[in-house]
């Protein structure tokens, strides 16, 4: 992990994101990337009027100086940090520029229940999370020492999930317990013992040429997915939770409709997901 992407909005919670980012860049010798998308009415980016250049400037160093403050932190010390100011109001940018510097990871900050703090609302938030073809990290609260000691990889085992959980494998510390998870809902999806079994071994042999991890793989049943996700990850004490995304289609098969951002809001713990 090279190059972390930290999106900054001043907020308490992009500096939760920013700590977080912190703490993998000390551990991978990363470098982070903090990104401040410069809010500014629609005119000042299209006037030809050569009167509004000045104040377009003047905006740009205030927002500079506060970012420059803002970065003054304690736990970036001895990281190399890279500040970005992109005279932007549209966050759905926020992967493009993470994909233009080859960054391999995005920290985010979040409200949690309440939704995505401020400048991640809406579909700001969708593409951000669902589309960015980077892994995603969702940070809900201050971290302390960011451990992934015990991590969830939620999924439906099919094969255009693997390379997710493969991406997945290469984000943990080899010392890291994950336990892979399928959740069993009421409805067409829904699958035997024998089904389901037989999908974990599908994926496994695909993914990894063995079936060495079968005996971590859990099979809960739940009235939803998310609720099924959220109850297997307090009965284990999970650190980390991690979802395959498919982008502008939703999340792969019963990870659709809201269920990606449901969970992102209402896990207490940091959500992490890989673009199939």
């Amino acid at each position: 992990m090279k190059k972390i992407i930290v999106p900054i909005d001043f907020s308490k919670y992009s500096e939760y994101a920013l700590e977080a980012a912190a703490i993998l860049a000390k551990k991978n010798n990363s470098e982070i990337l903090a990104l401040h998308m410069l809010e500014m009415a629609d005119g000042l980016f299209t006037a030809s009027d050569a009167g509004q250049k000045p104040k377009m400037l003047y905006f740009l160093k205030l927002a500079e100086q506060k970012f420059d403050e803002f970065l003054n932190k304690p736990f970036l010390e001895g990281i190399n940090v890279t500040p970005i100011v992109k005279q932007s109001k549209v966050f759905s940018e926020v992967s493009e520029v993470g994909a233009q510097h080859h960054a391999d990871l995005i920290v985010m900050g979040s409200h949690g229940v309440s939704g995505f703090t401020e400048v991640f609302v809406g579909s700001n938030t969708e593409k951000v999370v669902r589309y960015s073809e980077i892994p995603v990290l969702v940070i809900k609260r201050k971290p302390n020492t960011l451990s992934f000691d015990t991590t969830i990889f939620a999924s439906n085992f099919s094969e255009e999930a693997v390379g997710a959980y493969l991406k997945a494998l290469k984000m943990l510390p080899k010392t890291a317990k994950i336990e892979l998870l399928y959740v069993n809902v009421p409805g067409e999806d829904f699958k035997s013992t024998s089904e389901m079994e037989q999908q974990a071994a599908n994926f496994l042999t695909k993914a990894e040429g063995n079936l060495d991890r079968l005996n971590t793989v859990n099979y809960v049943s739940d009235y939803s997915v998310e609720k099924g996700i959220l109850n297997f990850s307090n009965l284990v004490g999970a650190d980390l939770i991690m979802l395959p995304t498919r982008g502008k289609k939703g999340l792969a098969h019963f990870f659709e409709g809201s269920i990606s951002e449901d969970l992102v809001n209402h896990a207490n713990l940091p959500v992490m997901t890989f673009k199939i």
